[in-house]
């Protein structure tokens, strides 16, 4: 039999009183060349049970491991599995809309350049999308805008060649796809996509409410620094440096509330976790300054670059 065209994952881990909304929200996908491959992770709830209940559908694989391994070891193992030339990580709280893959998929395949594409919530800042991103004008965005790789897997459509180059996500704490599209927007051109193609859910049992969260935070402003300071960045030397004022200045302000709030403890938790070289804060302490046009592609007018829709006719 032929290969479907998609492989949409959806990692569980005792979600069963979302997890039925999840699945139907795929299977009324109305881009129907697809499979849809679960992957418990050991829940302790009834979720596999609820998996089971739609194996009668041909496009359902369903997996269970025999012990927990962690979201993104699994998000990883899922991956694997899959036989589609695009994956599309679906979460198992999250509700898909009905046109989720077919818009997706058309832009990002017409699009051959792109590695991969990136939805959102909310619209994409610097002019109408589809729009190409450059590694450049991705880092741009992030670190010199108002960010870019604050997404989640569920954001992404990859190509299947993509995320087999770059070798899964880090198990890095509840960050780690932040760092993982750092990474990936380092070594590919990047599509961003129109927002609002699936409803992210906010309930108190994700993982970044979780205890340990808040300390992965603290973290991530060091592992970002590195990422600033890889071969791999695509900044120029000057838009470098001001990306690392920026990023000092993201734990300097909330080091300083805690401090006037008296919350001298967390203060210090947050200063010295931050992972932050000591000599950083000598060299590029100093003046944040960001840009909401940061990475946009603009024309030698400085006009927004419109993209080109003949190229998405039917």
């Amino acid at each position: 039999m032929r290969e479907p065209v998609i492989s949409v994952l959806l990692t569980v881990y005792n979600r069963e009183k979302f997890l039925p909304a999840a699945i139907e929200s795929v299977l009324a996908q109305t881009y129907l060349d697809f499979e849809l491959i679960i992957v418990d992770d050991g829940s302790e709830d009834r979720s596999l049970e609820v998996a089971r209940q739609y194996e009668s559908d041909s496009r359902v694989r369903i997996y269970s491991n025999e012990k927990n391994i962690g979201q993104f070891p699994n998000r990883n193992y899922a991956a694997t599995l899959a036989k589609g030339d695009y994956i599309k990580y679906h979460d198992s709280d999250d509700i898909m809309y009905p046109h989720c893959l077919a818009m997706m998929y058309s832009l990002l395949k017409a699009e051959p350049q792109a590695g991969f594409a990136l939805t959102s919530g909310v619209r994409w800042e610097g002019g109408p999308c589809p729009m190409l991103l450059t590694p450049r004008m991705a880092y741009q965005r992030e670190f010199l805008g108002f960010g870019l790789c604050r997404c989640g897997p569920s954001d992404a459509l990859f190509r299947s060649e993509t995320l087999l180059e770059m070798g899964g996500f880090s198990s890095l704490g509840t960050h780690s796809d932040l760092l993982f599209f750092l990474g990936a927007c380092a070594r590919f051109n990047c599509l961003l996509l129109p927002a609002d193609l699936y409803w992210y859910r906010s309930h108190p049992g994700q993982a970044l409410r979780s205890s340990d969260a808040w300390g992965y935070t603290v973290r991530l402003p060091g592992q970002m620094y590195k990422m600033l300071d890889s071969h791999n960045c695509p900044l120029t030397s000057e838009e470098r440096t001001q990306a690392k004022r920026n990023l000092l200045y993201l734990v300097a302000k909330p080091v300083f509330m805690d401090f006037l709030k008296g919350r001298w403890k967390r203060a210090y938790r947050r200063f010295a976790e931050s992972g932050l070289p000591l000599d950083a804060w000598r060299r590029y302490f100093g003046t944040p300054r960001r840009d909401r046009n940061a990475g946009a592609p603009l024309d030698e007018s400085g006009e927004y670059v419109m993209p080109d829709l003949s190229v998405y006719r039917p």
